[in-house]
This record gives C-alpha cells, sequence and structure tokens, in this order.
C-alpha cells in the first residue's frame, strides 16, 4: 500500500511530497480544488497547513480535505527519479 512519508508547503498549491516507495517530487494541486471541502485551500495560507496524517498515511488539513497518495503520486508521473 503507498503512503506519503513527508509533506513540505512549496508555496502557492504546490507540495515536495516522498512516497513510501521511495519517489519524490513537487505536484501543484490548483487544478483539483473543486467542491466545498478544497475551495478553502484556495488560500495559500490555509494550503500551508498541510500535515501527514499518521493513521491516514497522507496529506490532511485542519479541515478534513485529504488526497489519496494513489492519485498524488500519479500527477509526479512513472518517470520520477527514487529517492
Amino acid at each position: 500500500m503507498l503512503h506519503i512519508r513527508s509533506a513540505e508547503y512549496r508555496g502557492g498549491h504546490r507540495l515536495r511530497l516522498t512516497f513510501s516507495d521511495g519517489a519524490e517530487g513537487d505536484v501543484d494541486l490548483s487544478a483539483y480544488l473543486d467542491g466545498p471541502v478544497f475551495v478553502p485551500l484556495r488560500d495559500p495560507a490555509i494550503f500551508a497547513a498541510v500535515t501527514v496524517d499518521p493513521e491516514l498515511h497522507t496529506v490532511t488539513w485542519p479541515n478534513g480535505a485529504d488526497f489519496a497518495p494513489e492519485f498524488l503520486r500519479e500527477l509526479l508521473g512513472s518517470d520520477v527519479a527514487a529517492a
């Protein structure tokens, strides 16, 4: 099962992610912030409050928003170098 090991806010709506499969890279989530739970994340100050949930093993925000690790990994593409 794929997990997020770490997440770092990189400005705007970008995150630097490290995955349990060794891949790491930046993802821009600006195009995916639709729907009631994601609209508040359009504010970069709120987006910057990202954490990695210790039980879900993915990125989460205080308002309950999260993205599946598999979706985030797909955003990196298959040619991302493993760390």
